[in-house]
């Protein structure tokens, strides 16, 4: 039972993945390499941020009072995502294609290596050893509305480097990285007021990554058709 507890959990995190590199087009173009790149530079961000909070951030101050939420020891954290976009921008400087397809490379190699560096060993451990238990199944949701949230941010990175974009449209690309950024620190506080239970939880992460895809892929539709790619 363990076991097959086990094998239900690797497939509800990496399915989704492997779905969405067949048909989104990207294995026809070859992209497995170009993801492979995406996730190296994944690892080396989330080593630069690493080294950033342990130098100048004191860790008191990163647990904050060890119960409940705390607003200040989230936006210290939140703060050094801003590596992140800067992670995204160097994947999509450094991966050549045009379109769709090299935004999908970008976020699939980031969200892939998350999952297997965040999501492997615990799922080895501990959902190996255990006959069941529902908070592995949720991490593995929370998995892969993490690929879709990785994407939108992807998306968001190319449209604001974009020069042609129209200027009514840069303050909301810009809002929705902000929010990306943070969002540690408004999403989990709102959470943490309302009291929502784990399924709620996720439900409410799954439909934020929603509206904010549905929002990005809008503006990315309307650019794409005005410069014809």
């Amino acid at each position: 039972m363990t076991l097959y507890h086990f094998g239900n959990c690797v497939a509800l995190v990496y399915v989704p993945y492997y779905l969405t590199y067949k048909y989104s087009g990207l294995s026809e173009y070859g992209a497995f390499w170009k993801c492979i790149q995406a996730g190296g530079i994944y690892i080396f961000t989330q080593l630069c941020k690493m080294l950033v909070l342990a130098t100048f951030f004191d860790s008191d101050t990163l647990n904050g009072s060890g119960e409940g939420f705390s607003f200040l020891a989230e936006f210290l954290k939140s703060s050094v995502n801003v590596a992140d976009l800067l992670g995204f921008a160097l994947i999509l400087s450094r991966i050549p294609g045009k379109g769709h397809n090299k935004l999908i490379t970008t976020g699939l190699g980031w969200a892939a290596a998350e999952v297997i560096l965040s999501r492997g060993i615990m799922l080895w451990v501990g959902a190996r050893g255990t006959e069941f238990s529902w908070i592995y199944i949720l991490k593995c949701l929370e998995s892969n509305v993490l690929l879709v949230q990785h994407i939108t941010t992807a998306t968001l990175m190319w449209l604001f480097s974009r020069h042609d974009l129209n200027k009514t449209l840069k303050p909301l690309v810009t809002i929705l990285l902000a929010l990306t950024i943070f969002k540690g620190v408004w999403l989990e506080g709102l959470l943490s007021v309302l009291t929502f239970g784990p399924w709620s939880t996720i439900a409410v992460k799954a439909l934020i990554a929603s509206i904010m895809g549905f929002m990005s892929l809008h503006i990315y539709t309307g650019l794409a058709q005005q410069i014809g790619i």
